[in-house]
């Protein structure tokens, strides 16, 4: 390698380095002030860089928040495809699944709170263009790891995949939310295990074969036994 190239080597890790280290620094201010309250020169000061750094690599805190939400969702969704494309039971996929979300929140708290609150749940998150699209697709992967658990009889037969990925990624983000908005006053590590193991075993006792569908017998028998339920006349 000629020095020429090894200084353009050198000047691009540190334009790389300088730009995680806002991207860092945006991640804990958004989570401590919120997208409204945050600004450029906060994301500076916490950073250690001068104001006009920032400008340098995001051109506005749009741009900081979407970058987040891009960084966080990527390697989301590329830890959850390893799980969803395994050799592993539906149950232990969607347990495997929970799994992620929950270590991902242990790893970085901060990181999945500006992804819930200030991406997922706030009016803020409408500055994502790319929400959405993450999303619905990390949504339509789950629902097709759950088409093909149906054709090996791993899935109840009566569930829409679609509509059991959408209830497991609801579960697990309003779980989450208990976190990361302070509801759960224990954050440890035991209390986090709790709460994905809960979350896991309450959506699949609804859709494994095995599962017993009482409201739908319910109200199947309910309907059954209206035909035959005798008419009470008016009182005079």
């Amino acid at each position: 390698m000629s020095p020429q190239q090894r200084k353009s080597e050198e000047a691009g890790s540190r334009e790389n380095e300088r730009r995680r280290t806002i991207l860092r620094a945006a991640i804990d201010v958004f989570a401590r002030k919120g997208y409204h309250g945050c600004r450029i020169a906060d994301v500076a000061r916490e950073a250690g860089v001068a104001y006009g750094l920032v400008y340098h690599y995001f051109k506005n805190k749009d741009e900081l928040l979407e970058t987040v939400a891009e960084t966080g969702w990527s390697g989301f969704v590329a830890r959850m495809r390893a799980v969803a494309d395994g050799e592993d039971s539906l149950e232990a996929k969607v347990r495997g699944i929970a799994d992620v979300a929950f270590e991902a929140y242990r790893v970085d708290p901060r990181a999945v709170k500006v992804l819930i609150l200030e991406v997922a749940r706030s009016p803020a998150g409408g500055h994502v263009v790319s929400r959405q699209q993450a999303f619905l697709g990390a949504i339509r992967m789950a629902a097709d790891m759950f088409a093909r658990a149906q054709t090996t009889g791993e899935l109840r037969k009566d569930l829409d995949p679609m509509l059991c990925a959408s209830l497991l990624f609801g579960a697990i983000e309003m779980g989450l939310t208990a976190f990361v908005s302070g509801l759960m006053e224990d954050r440890g590590p035991e209390a986090l295990d709790r709460a994905k193991v809960q979350i896991a075993e309450s959506f699949l006792r609804g859709v494994l074969p095995s599962a017993v569908p009482s409201a739908e017998v319910s109200w199947k028998q309910e309907k059954s036994s209206s035909g035959t339920r005798p008419k009470v006349g008016k009182r005079s």
